[in-house]
């Protein structure tokens, strides 16, 4: 049995409080909100914090609620389930609804938060092993090794990005509150990410994240999240496709953006979408020209379940799904894990 190392457990009150106790353990300490993501790891090794910063406490990183002008605030610390379940959510952003309510299973988004999600650590078959496993094979890059067991030549890891909301919420122009003791910023979320599977965030460390702003431009889009993994439940995505698109009065597109997860180390965004598709209707064609963009773009590696070609190959297939929902063009055969629209 794998059992949690010895650590101190610190209960500060406020995020400015957390935020000077981050600034002045420094490397030794870590933050921790729902804890699913963090609690395994230091079980399995791939944690080893000295002191771990407990956020339950904090009440200013709570909260969904809708303000003029300034759009939907989501606090970092709210759960899942919670986000899932929002009526306001679930009505204007049903890809967010759909991607909060896919990750893991019930009881862990009943603990999980948002803001975990958001900032899960980056995943790999060769990194998600307990310690013995990972010691035989002689580590790898990402934690105590020198190479990357999934392409020996990298001299970055190539750990992958496995965040459900982080696609959404960067389609939908979401931004980022940070706080820390030095002051607090707000910075578009999608310049948060790294394709780095080792230091995949572009946030100090002892910044915490208060919530996230979807702004009122956004509102009035129509969204869409599918996920692919092997079970219909519990499974990390092996793809994940979200979608925002914004329609004119004639039926034309006006804006549209894509992301994908699970492909990189980092949320990837699919640049010249808007090239195919603004400015014309988003017919067959459109939708297949967006849809082989994508797959261009997808680079997913031998690091997960499934084979890596089919995962490829099924970024075209979910492209095309999610634009057919969004643009109501043709059949919608999009499964299981499709958000309604």
């Amino acid at each position: 049995m794998l059992r949690l190392p010895d650590f101190t457990y610190i209960r500060p009150r406020t995020l400015a409080e957390a935020a000077g106790v981050l600034q002045e353990l420094g490397a030794e300490a870590m933050a921790v909100a729902g804890g699913t993501d963090v609690y395994p790891k230091m079980k399995r090794g791939q944690f080893t914090p000295r002191y771990l910063v407990s956020l339950s406490r904090v009440e200013e990183h709570r909260g969904i609620r809708r303000e003029e002008a300034r759009g939907l605030w989501i606090g970092a610390g709210e759960t899942l389930t919670a986000v899932a379940g929002h009526a306001t959510v679930r009505r204007e952003f049903p890809a967010l609804a759909a991607a909060a309510g896919l990750v893991s299973t019930l009881q862990l988004r009943n603990a999980g938060t948002i803001g975990g999600n958001l900032f899960v650590d980056t995943r790999c078959n060769y990194y998600d092993q307990s310690f013995f496993w990972r010691q035989a094979v002689g580590f790898c890059l990402k934690k105590d090794g020198d190479i990357c067991l999934v392409a020996p030549k990298s001299r970055v890891c190539l750990a992958i990005c496995s965040s459900d909301t982080a696609p959404v919420l960067s389609s939908l122009g979401a931004e980022a509150v940070l706080v820390s003791a030095r002051g607090n910023r707000r910075v578009p979320l999608e310049t948060l990410y790294r394709d780095d599977g080792i230091d995949y965030l572009a946030k100090r460390p002892d910044e915490l994240l208060q919530g996230v702003w979807i702004p009122e431009s956004s509102f009035g889009w129509r969204n869409v999240y599918l996920k692919l993994r092997r079970r219909g439940s519990f499974d990390f995505p092996v793809l994940g496709v979200a979608a925002a698109l914004r329609l004119g009065a004639a039926g034309a597109c006006e804006a549209v953006r894509i992301v994908l997860t699970a492909v990189a180390s980092a949320p990837k965004v699919v640049e010249d979408a808007p090239r195919v598709l603004c400015g014309k209707p988003v017919d067959a064609a459109a939708i297949e020209e967006a849809a082989e963009l994508a797959m261009r773009v997808s680079h997913p590696l031998d690091n997960a379940d499934m084979d890596y070609w089919y995962r490829k190959r099924m970024t075209r297939v979910y492209v095309t799904r999610a634009l057919r929902q969004l643009a109501e063009v043709g059949a919608t055969t999009a499964g299981p894990d499709a958000a309604p629209v």
